[in-house]
């Protein structure tokens, strides 16, 4: 789905949707965009930050509160730091600025349904614990001490990719990587904005973390087994 107030460039994306093998329903403000989505349930969404009725931001908010977890690639003019991180902190998977490379959207769109497609469930994949966290790949839940913990698919590759290898110091690089399947360009803040989230979620004190501890100077790590026996959630 892309939802952009701009006709002439969502008829373009469209066209370059299809050509890449995938249908593309077009939306051109935020109200249609949710009741879209409601609908719909589309594999991704394209979504423009400045629309019409309700924002792209809030539409973000609306989805994520709702708990749609489909991927969402942002689209946006405001190219200060802090408004993109915003818009991963809410949820959003990715973002480009414009004006932008309708083919590098396009390798984008590969990536993100690559990673968020998930695998029948005979596929049999195990769940993978730390201490008292366990992420399943499955059904994409993430669990601390039997307690549902709901998760942005971003957040959940993180985990899952730090879960395969707890005690493993992972730079930020790595998570970049992790994410969107090669370094972002927007620098480190990206990973830390979803490591605080993260804390906010899994850890009982978030300002001292006993799961999702910093490594200082290198990146983060997933307590291993000698770090991991007495956590408890209150």
């Amino acid at each position: 789905m892309i939802a952009e107030d701009d006709e002439k460039q969502a008829e373009l994306l469209r066209r370059y949707l299809e050509r890449d093998g995938h249908t593309a329903v077009l939306v051109h403000d935020g109200r249609a965009a949710v009741e879209s989505v409601r609908h719909r349930a589309p594999d991704l969404l394209v979504l423009d930050v400045m629309m019409p009725r309700t924002d792209g931001l809030d539409v973000l908010r609306i989805l994520r509160a709702e708990k749609y977890d489909l991927p969402v690639l942002m689209l946006t003019a405001r190219s200060t730091e802090d408004d993109l991180l915003l818009g991963l902190d809410l949820g959003a998977d990715d973002y480009m600025t414009k004006p932008y490379s309708p083919r590098e959207l396009m390798a984008r769109v590969r990536t993100l349904l690559r990673r968020t497609r998930r695998p029948p469930a005979a596929g049999g994949r195990q769940p993978l614990t730390a201490g008292p966290l366990v992420i399943d790949p499955d059904r994409h839940e993430v669990t601390v001490d039997g307690e549902w913990i709901e998760c942005t698919p971003g957040e959940f590759r993180i985990l899952a990719a730090m879960a395969a290898e707890p005690g493993r110091v992972f730079t930020r690089e790595r998570l970049l990587r992790e994410l969107h399947g090669y370094a972002r360009y927007i620098g480190d803040r990206t990973v830390d904005v979803h490591i605080m989230n993260l804390r906010k979620k899994i850890e009982p004190s978030p300002r001292r973390p006993v799961l999702l501890l910093t490594v200082f100077g290198v990146g983060y790590k997933l307590a291993g087994p000698a770090k991991r026996s007495g956590h408890a959630r209150p």
